[in-house]
């Protein structure tokens, strides 16, 4: 691919940094978390040096490079390490119909069900093995509430290591099969994530597999910061008003700020910034706990409880961050109901947005609810980010079966009757 624009060196990494001890660390060797407070580390740039050449009219001509386009705010040095499956360069589509009928008429949707493995998982997965291949990981495991598992299976087997994934044994058969599929040894737990995180760590310790768990590495946030590089040039180089987010562990919510502040410095984009709006489910809803208490950390949620696994997440390891993006931006958090959300996966498709998955849902069900609150306004261009396809759930409560007839059925009436009632 003569236009793909991973090159050896095109990488503009410079350093580790802990995102709240601000210590730095060398980047070219295999790292958790801050060894100083236990929370995450960040990737820093040499932004200067990665403005030279990541222009808007560089990045016009990287036709087929998927996310990898933005090859120099990635971490990957070496051309070879790069495992690429076409992720990324997903379609911004405006919904209208949708748009109208929640309040917003300017409403778009970020579709992440276009990635190759169905979900926004595919973004951070992508370049965390790829990086992870690099520096000398021999395995790899992860915790995974549904689409992380079959994103890094994939990724994984592309790659040539070894993956195990450990996942809640109510986890949708599709994800667990997606995982098997890809070859990824898949133990079950009767828990929630952070029980699966806590077991994904002791067999990680006693086998030396490498932990890719959401922002315990540095890297699943530098494939989902594409997200937000991507919003910015689908836009024209303009930031939206809102960007409104399903937030289990955060990564995206957490990658997308940061992407902003990067394009800032390059000169892609100006100062001014989305409110950025974090949704949860009220069966599992911390990171909103935490907010309107105006707390800085959040503590972790008990009996947590919703069908859209991807935000069932007790205790975020982001939990600062994520706080601090949402006030940094003026945004705000908020709770839906899950009969709201039950309820739009059903409108969304219906107008529309297609077979969403339950956490779109959620992120669509909020902004009614934003608009009744004050929160946005009619005439302001707002985001949702759509992060996988609804194919992998079970289907909203309540759908009813089609009606069934035999192939030689001959009465119409009966037939359109049938289809009325269905």
């Amino acid at each position: 691919m003569d236009d793909f624009p991973v090159r050896d060196g095109v990488s503009t990494l410079d350093h580790l940094e802990g995102s709240s001890s601000g210590v730095r660390y060398p980047a070219d060797r295999l790292a958790g978390l801050d060894p100083v407070d236990g929370r995450p580390l960040l990737a820093r740039y040499d932004l200067g040096a990665a403005g030279r050449t990541l222009t808007a009219g560089a990045l016009a001509g990287r036709r087929r490079g998927g996310l990898w386009r933005w090859a120099e705010l990635l971490p990957v040095r070496r051309a070879e390490h790069v495992v690429f499956l076409g992720e990324g360069a997903t379609a911004l589509v405006a919904l209208p119909r949708l748009g109208a009928a929640l309040g917003v008429p300017g409403l778009a949707v970020k579709a992440e069900g276009g990635n190759p493995t169905g979900s926004f998982k595919a973004r951070g997965m992508a370049v965390a093995v790829s990086r992870a291949r690099e520096l000398g990981a021999a395995s790899l495991i992860a915790p995974s509430a549904g689409n992380a598992a079959g994103a890094l299976a994939a990724y994984g087997a592309a790659a040539g290591l070894p993956v195990t994934v450990v996942m809640p044994a109510d986890v949708p058969a599709a994800n667990r099969e997606e995982a098997a599929v890809c070859g990824a040894r898949v133990l079950l737990v009767e828990g929630l994530i952070s029980d699966c995180g806590r077991l994904a760590g002791l067999i990680a310790e006693a086998t030396g597999a490498f932990d890719v768990s959401t922002l315990k590495e540095p890297y699943r946030a530098e494939g989902k910061k594409t997200m937000g590089l991507e919003l910015a040039e689908d836009l024209g180089w303009r930031l939206p008003d809102v960007v409104v987010y399903p937030t289990g562990g955060g990564t995206g919510l957490v990658g997308m700020w940061k992407a902003f502040a990067e394009l800032e410095a390059l000169g892609l984009v100006g100062p001014a910034r989305p409110r950025m709006v974090s949704v949860q489910s009220e069966g599992c809803a911390p990171i909103v706990r935490a907010f309107a208490a105006g707390e800085r950390t959040a503590e972790p949620w008990s009996g947590a409880a919703t069908r859209a696994g991807g935000i069932r997440v007790p205790g975020a390891v982001g939990d600062m961050l994520i706080l601090d993006a949402l006030r940094a931006s003026g945004g705000t958090a908020v709770a839906v109901p899950e009969s709201e959300m039950d309820a739009v996966q059903s409108l969304a498709g219906r107008l529309g947005a297609g077979y969403v998955s339950p956490e779109t849902a959620a992120a669509l069900a909020a902004v009614p609810l934003l608009r009744e609150r004050g929160d946005l306004g009619s005439d302001e261009r707002v985001v949702v980010f759509d992060t996988g396809i609804g194919a992998k759930y079970p289907p909203p409560p309540g759908l009813a079966a089609p009606p069934t007839v035999a192939a030689d059925e001959q009465d119409v009436e009966r037939l359109l009757a049938l289809l009325h009632t269905g």
